[in-house]
């Protein structure tokens, strides 16, 4: 279970490091060498749509996303857990059905057998990872829905901008 606890990180690293080095690569190969990688730009994006896609699935362990619960956190404590195994619930049902979806997209690329523009690859291995994201949240979801349900947390994490801004607002006084 160790592995699955980082493995959106490892994934987005790695997509990371794979744009970088190709975007860098094509640079070079173009005004180094006047030459260039006619695909490059077609797998950069395919990279960029994984970071953004496995990226969701990341803000919801970590408690990045942004949401309005500043009426969540007046409630009492069990209010609040209640209200908020009920938002998970419904982001669940939400993650549902575009895994849904997406898998009837990605069946009907793969049956239609289109290729990418620029790369030999059938295009639904690149679409799939619109259900595989969202397959990535529905664990970060139903992690969270352990902890609510267990009691360990009261309350869905979100990113907290006016705490967060107004902490950085005292770095940049003190110093």
């Amino acid at each position: 279970m160790k592995f699955l606890k980082r493995l959106d990180e490892w994934l987005i690293a790695l997509l990371l490091a794979a744009m970088t080095l190709l975007t860098f690569s094509q640079v070079v190969m173009r005004y180094v060498f006047n030459s260039g990688f006619t695909w490059a730009v077609e797998l950069t994006g395919i990279f960029f749509a994984g970071m953004i896609f496995i990226g969701i699935s990341y803000g919801v362990r970590v408690g990045a996303h942004i949401g309005v619960d500043a009426v969540i956190r007046l409630l009492p404590s069990k209010a609040r857990r209640f209200t908020s195994i009920v938002a998970v619930l419904l982001c669940l049902l939400y993650a549902g059905m575009v895994i849904y979806g997406s898998m009837i997209y990605v069946m009907k690329m793969k049956s239609a057998g289109i290729e990418l523009e620029d790369l030999p690859v059938p295009m639904w291995m690149a679409r799939a990872i619109l259900p595989v994201g969202f397959g990535l949240l529905v664990l970060r979801f139903l992690q969270v829905l352990v902890n609510l349900a267990s009691g360990k947390s009261d309350h869905l994490h979100l990113a907290n901008e006016v705490e967060e801004a107004l902490k950085l607002k005292a770095t940049e006084e003190n110093t």
